[in-house]
């Protein structure tokens, strides 16, 4: 059957999308229609088999496309972890050749996040202005280029500048990216994707591990230690990608010149609704009513929470193995299963939260798992090395997959193009404070046991956990009070 079998007729292989026939409540939206645009359209009707056709084809654009750049982009902000310890048994690490203190490596590594902080709203207007295609290419040359220039620096401020403006270009892409695919997927399909699509860490967590193991063995070619290789090759994807993503990646549903005309009109119609459309324009009423909708910042304080994990774990894991009795370029090499590992379980929760629409359960019990991991983690002997990197693996598993289901909920109860511009950046913002305390937890002077990092860690999974819990009874309360017919808060 061909996609013009979407065409506005009924028959008995076809569904019709009508707000007043969904009644089950996990599977209604709170989307209000302030923009005309944005309602369904009462006449129109979808066949399943030309729909699971059409998203197939948006998954290989979309999917494939945003993990690619998220892996690469994880990979350019995480890997000065790896280049903090590479041949560290020589004395060639970043750490040991620029004559970094503890306290001015901390230094460069929050001043990315301050950048961060700072240019991931901003990003996001200037995306929509652009077209996303061509925002997200310029983004991936400059953190591409930036990534390389790390290679050249010679002391503690040339990595500081570096750093800042990595943190700028590579600031609107995660954000973006979600956006992006709020206006072409309805909500009970996101968190499997936004899974896939922060899977990309976790595969650059094991990449660039692997990577930094391979590297680590031409220490001295041509007179530069490898952590500066280790930038200059993990650079230069970014940068050759670049153009590929200009043509391949999809923009707006209504203007995809790779869809028929019929397809078009699907993945438009499919969304109304449901979603936001990405070319409305953002008014100051739907921007204030999302700046002073005080259940989005425990949506906000969540998010942190999963950040303080996300972050210390991301440039710490190298660390922490090399604590665990793993020295020199085994410490690499050993921090490669666990990323691999927690790929399997960041995207088996995002498909249960999909499948089930349980999206809180699945953020609050990820949240309350990684506590209780970063518990025992801090509470086993120094000495029990392969019941703490065990431990480990579990931890950094359910530290990643807080994040499907967690920014899935966000997503599918914001209300329109202007809530969905302004709530997600703000989202990453406000998790940035995170970040910075996830910096600072892990001291060297604790080493191997690291309880201050594993228990600061075990408190904000807790809250999150609690954060959770409290946020799907503020839905349950209102959905209770919502009158028969009315669109429901998902949960």
């Amino acid at each position: 059957m061909s996609t013009c079998d979407t065409v506005r007729r009924a028959g008995s292989d076809i569904e019709r999308r009508l707000p007043s026939m969904e009644k089950d409540e996990k599977d209604l939206s709170i989307t209000h229609y302030e923009d005309a645009a944005e309602a369904p359209s009462v006449d129109y009707v979808i066949n399943p088999d030309a729909e699971r056709r059409l998203v197939r084809r948006i998954d290989i654009r979309m999917v494939t496309s945003s993990t690619c750049m998220y892996m690469l982009c994880f990979i350019d902000r995480f890997n000065i972890g790896n280049a903090k310890i590479l041949n560290s048994d020589t004395g060639d690490s970043l750490q040991q050749s620029l004559r970094l203190s503890e306290t001015q490596y901390l230094i460069a590594l929050m001043v990315f996040f301050v950048a961060y902080t700072v240019f991931e709203t901003p990003s996001n207007y200037l995306l929509k202005k652009y077209r996303p295609s061509r925002w997200f290419a310029f983004l991936m040359v400059t953190w591409g280029v930036m990534t390389m220039l790390i290679a050249a620096t010679r002391n503690y401020a040339g990595l500081i500048v570096t750093r800042f403006l990595l943190g700028t270009f590579e600031a609107g892409l995660f954000p973006g990216i979600v956006y992006c695919l709020t206006f072409w997927y309805k909500p009970n399909e996101r968190a499997i994707r936004i899974a896939l699509v922060l899977a990309g860490a976790t595969l650059g967590g094991a990449f660039g591990s692997a990577i930094a193991y391979g590297v680590g063995k031409i220490n001295g070619a041509h007179g530069l230690e490898a952590w500066r290789w280790l930038f200059i090759i993990e650079g230069i994807p970014a940068c050759a990608l670049a153009p590929l993503i200009l043509l391949y990646y999809p923009d707006y549903p209504e203007t995809a010149s790779w869809l028929s005309p019929e397809e078009r009109e699907l993945a438009v119609e499919r969304i109304k609704g449901v979603a936001s459309l990405g070319h409305a324009k953002i008014t100051w009423v739907e921007a204030r009513e999302t700046l002073f909708d005080w259940r989005l910042y425990l949506h906000h304080y969540i998010w942190t929470a999963y950040s303080v994990g996300f972050s210390s774990i991301s440039l710490f894991t190298p660390t922490v193995v090399q604590g665990l009795g793993f020295q020199g370029l085994s410490a690499q090499l050993f921090t490669v299963p666990p990323y691999a590992i927690a790929f399997c379980v960041v995207t088996t929760n995002a498909w249960i939260a999909d499948r089930y629409e349980i999206r809180s359960w699945c953020s609050v019990c990820s949240f309350a798992l990684c506590g209780v991991s970063f518990v025992i983690e801090g509470s086993l002997p120094a000495t029990a090395f392969a019941a703490r990197y065990a431990v480990l693996c579990f931890a950094v598993s359910f530290a990643f997959a807080i994040s499907g289901p967690t920014l899935s909920w966000l997503t599918a109860n914001l209300r329109g193009t202007g809530a969905s511009t302004l709530a997600v950046p703000l989202n990453g913002s406000f998790a940035t404070f995170g970040q910075i305390v996830g910096i600072f937890i892990y001291k060297n002077s604790e080493s191997p046991g690291f309880p201050t990092g594993h228990y600061t860690n075990a408190g904000f999974m807790f809250s999150g956990a609690i954060a959770g819990l409290v946020l799907r009874c503020v839905y349950a309360r209102r959905n209770r009070r919502l009158a028969s017919g009315e669109p429901r808060w998902r949960m």
